[in-house]
């Protein structure tokens, strides 16, 4: 049976969109750490598991998202653990939003990081900014909202990193920006996907309104060494 693409979808990335970021062989991998913390084992056989556990290293931790129960590989110890829901979109509802959006770079990065670790969307590390194409709006030239790419699969890629500054929060903006950005990616002949946590009720919600639709449960865990 052939399974989904996005059945393990860091698995996948990993040895595809994101493969020139990719460390490890082909019993586990992880991607650089200064662009994002996720890792996979190729399976559950001890020896993909231990190859998993000997990535990490110090002081890293590393997201693992899987479709099933995840256990820690050995050696490692569990950080945090949470359901998450796999969600895409086969098109987006509503009209293409008039907000006023910037295309974002290398010279925006700094602030990026700042507000994202104030907000925390998901991991967003020093280079996270270089996964894929990110766009903001700007209030008096303060960065108050973004939206981008994260993880890349054949046909599918992962909108990430939204987050609006508390202060600038009820205008829409994150909902605009998703729109945007879900857009781009249907124009290039991506299906647009993206993951929440399931506990968060209101934020599917908002999801659903854009146009996605849960495919998935999926099982997210960080672990880091002991």
């Amino acid at each position: 049976m052939t399974l989904h693409p996005l059945h393990r979808p860091v698995w996948n990335a990993l040895n595809s969109g994101w493969s020139t970021l990719a460390q490890g062989d082909a019993r586990a991998l992880r991607t650089d750490p200064r662009y994002a913390p996720f890792a996979a084992a190729a399976d559950d056989r001890a020896e993909a598991q231990t190859a998993l556990a000997a990535l990490i290293a110090g002081n890293d931790e590393a997201w693992i998202v899987e479709p099933d129960p995840i256990v820690a590989p050995p050696g490692t110890r569990i950080v945090r653990e949470a359901m998450l829901v796999q969600m895409v979109a086969e098109g987006m509802v509503g009209r293409t939003p008039t907000i006023d959006s910037v295309l974002l770079g290398e010279e925006d990065a700094a602030e990026m990081r700042d507000l994202a670790l104030m907000t925390k969307p998901g991991p967003f590390l020093p280079l996270t900014h270089r996964l894929g194409r990110f766009i903001g709006i700007r209030e008096q030239g303060k960065l108050v909202a973004m939206a981008g790419e994260r993880m890349r699969i054949p046909g599918f890629a992962e909108i990430s990193g939204v987050c609006t500054h508390p202060e600038h929060r009820g205008r829409g903006y994150a909902k605009g920006l998703m729109q945007l950005v879900g857009r781009a990616m249907l124009e290039r002949g991506e299906t647009p996907f993206l993951h929440a946590y399931a506990a968060h009720e209101a934020t599917v919600a908002l999801y659903r309104t854009l146009g996605f639709e849960v495919r998935a449960q999926m099982h997210m865990m960080v672990i880091a060494a002991r």
